[in-house]
């Protein structure tokens, strides 16, 4: 059952608008000021927020406010209601981040679809944006356009690429948005020297090529397939139109970005300072967590071992001491060329 916190200081509308709510199978919880709805907000957790503007003691502005600079209830879908009919009054709180308005009076219908359809658009964006290609499909719902949606998916092109064909270059300008539908992908730098450093991995439900096409500038690193892989293209105009006309996509491809830019962070910092043991244990484990499917199976890595080192950062002399001396310490096995994990917990116990 979904939970909806109703802030309103009128104990009439309060009491007639939590009826029609729970009428339809919602949870109420009641305030009747916004210090006691922000109070209430941080206990329960609600699926929805429907709050009034004007009231004593902290109004709807202040309400949302301090509802989006708590870390646990800030993306909770935020409804005003208000009898202010304003476009001045409008625009502020949709600039301070509410989601839709309902007018006063209003009927139980127009109440109704406004609930829902914040709930129904929020259960789709609540989907992780790199599980599936109909995830894909559910993010592009909530575009209003549902012609423009059909074509995309009418007009969807899937590129296949062979085993280490490059998909995108360094410093070239994108023109798509790639999202891998099968196989196995990885994005890397070359120095002056030619040396290569692997920057991403990617897998089934990722996204790339987002940050050159967010940013608009150039590719800043390369993109090779690590195997047989098919991606689907998604032209950039059309990428473009969804983050410029839906803030709930944008807030996702946002928080992609900042944890790209924590990972990068956490390689930089055991490039410099982990030791070669840890770094290629830390590049096994990474591809284990990126590639695994079944959990109870032991790992194997059929990759080269000239990739390998890249993913670690160290010389493939170096990478392929370690191993060695991994499998004589039983943690690895090596058949056919392809390493297996056979000992993931000691494994593990070199990254701490």
């Amino acid at each position: 059952m979904k939970k909806i916190l109703l802030i309103e200081d009128n104990y009439d509308i309060r009491h007639n608008t939590a009826e029609i709510l729970e009428l339809s199978n919602y949870q109420v919880f009641l305030a009747e000021n916004g210090k006691v709805g922000v109070e209430m907000a941080m206990e329960f957790s609600p699926d929805l927020i429907i709050c009034d503007i004007m009231m004593p003691v902290l109004d709807g502005y202040g309400v949302l406010h301090a509802v989006h600079k708590n870390e646990l209830i800030k993306n909770t879908p935020f409804i005003f209601l208000t009898a202010k009919t304003e476009r001045s009054d409008f625009r502020k709180g949709m600039e301070l981040g509410a989601d839709d308005f309902v007018t006063k009076p209003f009927s139980g219908t127009e109440l109704l679809n406004a609930v829902d359809s914040r709930l129904n658009k929020i259960g789709l964006l609540k989907q992780e944006l790199s599980s599936d290609l109909q995830n894909l499909q559910n993010l592009l719902k909530v575009s209003e356009d549902d012609n423009a949606l059909q074509s995309l998916k009418d007009d969807r092109n899937i590129n296949v690429y062979k085993k280490k064909q490059v998909i995108y270059t360094q410093g070239n300008h994108p023109n798509r948005l790639y999202y891998v539908l099968k196989g196995k992908v990885k994005t890397y730098k070359r120095n002056e020297d030619g040396k290569e450093l692997v920057t991403d991995l990617y897998s089934t439900g990722d996204f790339l090529g987002y940050i050159a096409l967010m940013e608009e500038t150039v590719y800043k690193d390369t993109a090779e397939a690590l195997e047989e892989s098919e991606l689907a293209i998604i032209p950039k105009e059309e990428f473009e139109d969804i983050l410029n006309n839906n803030k709930e996509v944008s807030r996702n491809f946002i928080k992609l970005l900042a944890k790209n830019i924590s990972n990068k962070e956490n390689q930089l910092l055991g490039l410099a300072y982990n030791s070669l043991r840890k770094k290629v244990a830390e590049a096994l484990i990474l591809l284990q967590r990126k590639y695994q499917l079944a959990v109870e199976d032991n790992f194997v890595i059929d990759i080269s071992r000239e990739s390998l080192a890249t993913i670690a950062g160290t010389a493939t002399e170096s990478l392929i001491r370690t191993l060695s001396d991994f499998r004589n310490e039983k943690m690895i096995e090596i058949k056919d060329g392809s390493i297996v994990i056979i000992n993931q917990k000691k494994l593990q116990h070199l990254l701490n």
